[in-house]
C-alpha cells in the first residue's frame, strides 16, 4: 500500500514509521526544515513498543503526485484548510478519484469539512489513544505503552480499503481495531476529551486536582453529561462501557491527566482547538435545543485566550 503521511511531526511520525515496518511504502510530505532533519537523522522514535530509526522519503508541497492509495492526516485541526490545499494533488481535487483519507483528527468538525470537499466516501474513520511528542532534536517520543488504534469504512465503497489497512497495521506494535461502527467510536472518543478538555482548561488543574476540590467531582459529572447528552441526542449515545471508562478516567483522585490544550495555553501556544473540541459541542448541543452552560463558559474562556493571542 502506497502511503502519504502528512507531516512528521509527533502523530504522524510515529504512525507513519510503524507503517514504514510493517512494509507500507511510506512518503511524509513536510516543510522544507523537517526535510532537512529527516535527510540529515532519519525518523527517530523512542517508545516502549520499539523504536524506530529510518531513513525515509519526504516530498514538499507543491510537488505532490497523485499516485497514492491512502492519505493519513494527523494535523491540528487548525491547519486543515492549508493541509487540504497541499494534499489536493494527491487527492485529486473536490470529488476526485484520488486517495482516501484517514484522519486522526479531535472531534467531527473536520469530517464533516473533508466529507464536504471530497465525499464521504472517500473518508476514513479514524481513533488514536496515544500520547506522542516531538523533542527539540525533531525526535518522536511516545509516552507510555497505550497506542490503541481504532479504524473504519465511513461508507460501503471504503470498506475494502479500510480492511486492507488494518491487516497492515495490524502488524505494527500496538491495539488495532477495525470498527464496523465507526462514527460511533469518533463521538466516544470526542465525548471523553471534550468533557475532559472543558474542565482542566476552564479550571487550570489535573484531573485529580479538580475532582478533589469541594465541588470538583460534581462539576466534571455536569460536564460528562453535557457533553454525553449531545451524543445521545444526536443518535449516538454513548454505550454503557464507554460511559463507565470516562468516568473512571474524569473522576480519578489520583489522575494527573489534563488535557494537551490546557498545556498549551500554560506554555502560550498561539492557537488552540478549542472550537473543533469544546465550541463545536457547545453549538451542537444549542441546536439540538439542550443547555451546555459549562461547555459555553469553557469555550468564552478559551476565547478570551485566543483574542489576546491574536491581538499579541
Amino acid at each position: 500500500m502506497k502511503i502519504l503521511v502528512l507531516g512528521a511531526g509527533a502523530m504522524g511520525g510515529y504512525y507513519g514509521g510503524r507503517l514504514m515496518q510493517a512494509g507500507a511504502d511510506v512518503t511524509f510530505l513536510v516543510r522544507p526544515r523537517r526535510a532537512e532533519v529527516l535527510a540529515r537523522d532519519g525518523l527517530v522514535v523512542r517508545s516502549e513498543l520499539g523504536d524506530i530509526h529510518t531513513a525515509v522519503k519526504t516530498v514538499l508541497s507543491g510537488d505532490v503526485g497523485a499516485d497514492y492509495d491512502l492519505v493519513l492526516l494527523a494535523c491540528k485541526t487548525y491547519d486543515l484548510a492549508s493541509a487540504m490545499q497541499a494534499l489536493d494533488p494527491a487527492l485529486d481535487g473536490t470529488h476526485g478519484k484520488g486517495a482516501a483519507i484517514l484522519p486522526l483528527v479531535n472531534g467531527l468538525r473536520a469530517y464533516e469539512t473533508l466529507d464536504a470537499r471530497y465525499g464521504r466516501e472517500r473518508v476514513l474513520g479514524g481513533v488514536s489513544y496515544i500520547a506522542t511528542t516531538l523533542d527539540a532534536a525533531g525526535a518522536v517520543v511516545h509516552q507510555g505503552a497505550l497506542d490503541r488504534l481504532v479504524m473504519g469504512a465511513r461508507a460501503e465503497p471504503a470498506q475494502a480499503l479500510a480492511g486492507a489497512f488494518h491487516a497492515l497495521a495490524a502488524s505494527t506494535p500496538g491495539a488495532r481495531e477495525l470498527s464496523p461502527a465507526i462514527d460511533q467510536a469518533l463521538w466516544n472518543k470526542w465525548v471523553m476529551i471534550s468533557a475532559g478538555a472543558l474542565m482542566t482548561c476552564l479550571m487550570r488543574g489535573t484531573v485529580g486536582e479538580i475532582v478533589r476540590t469541594a465541588d470538583g467531582r460534581a462539576l466534571m459529572r455536569q460536564a460528562m453529561d453535557e457533553c454525553a447528552a449531545v451524543a445521545r441526542l444526536s443518535g449516538h449515545a454513548l454505550p454503557e462501557p464507554v460511559a463507565d471508562a470516562m468516568a473512571a478516567r474524569l473522576l480519578d483522585e489520583t489522575s494527573t491527566w489534563a488535557a494537551s490544550m490546557m498545556r498549551d495555553i500554560a506554555q502560550g501556544a498561539p492557537r488552540l482547538e478549542a472550537l473543533d473540541i469544546v465550541g463545536d459541542m457547545a453549538q451542537r448541543a444549542a441546536r439540538l435545543g439542550h443547555d451546555a452552560p459549562l461547555a459555553r463558559i469553557a469555550y468564552a474562556h478559551l476565547q478570551v485566550y485566543e483574542g489576546r493571542r491574536t491581538a499579541a
